[in-house]
């Protein structure tokens, strides 16, 4: 049966904090220490490197591990905990190009940061040009969540999204609950 969009929800919800505590404790423990440690461009504009390097690694961190558990066996932390299961157009689990797709809207975060450290090194202007381009960029981007959302709610038989169907059909289905467990 088709997973729920609160079910859905939750999944992402639970990978969403174990990202957060991997990224949080690793990934920016090391950038800050490169960069203050001057080897990654401390002097003029460390910040501006910072942003960068932090952006793209949190893609890449999100990115991987959505791609290498969902095609694995079709199920990250939160949707094992969740008893969610993506299958690929075929039925087995996504391929990496497919995961990735579906994936793909995670993106148009590091794109705000990218766009907003390029835009605020104008001189003057920059960093209020910068913050406003990442603010509209950040907005689309959660249009997008949230139109994904809608698709989801809307493909009552499917329960398809718009990543789903970006992705060649992808689709994400709930276990039954075993007919031995109580409830």
């Amino acid at each position: 049966m088709p997973g729920s969009l609160l079910d859905r929800f939750l999944a992402r919800l639970i990978d969403a904090v174990i990202l957060g505590v991997v990224f949080g404790a690793l990934i920016t423990s090391l950038v800050s220490s490169l960069i203050i440690g001057g080897v990654m461009g401390y002097g003029r504009s460390p910040l501006f490197v910072y942003g960068l390097i932090v952006a793209v690694l949190g893609l890449a961190l999100n990115l991987g591990y959505y791609v290498l558990l969902e095609t694995r066996n079709g199920q990250t932390v939160g949707k094992m905990v969740m008893k969610l299961r993506v299958h690929g157009p075929d039925g087995g689990p996504p391929s990496v190009e497919q995961s990735l797709r579906r994936n793909s809207f995670l993106a148009i975060g590091v794109i705000a940061t990218v766009i907003g450290d390029i835009l605020g090194i104008v001189p003057g202007i920059g960093g209020a040009l910068g913050g406003l381009a990442s603010f509209l960029i950040g907005i689309a981007g959660l249009g997008l969540v949230i139109y994904i959302a809608y698709t989801i709610n809307e493909d009552e038989a499917g329960r398809q999204g718009w990543h789903d169907g970006f992705a060649g059909g992808t689709r994400v289905t709930k276990e039954a609950p075993d007919p031995a467990m109580p409830h």
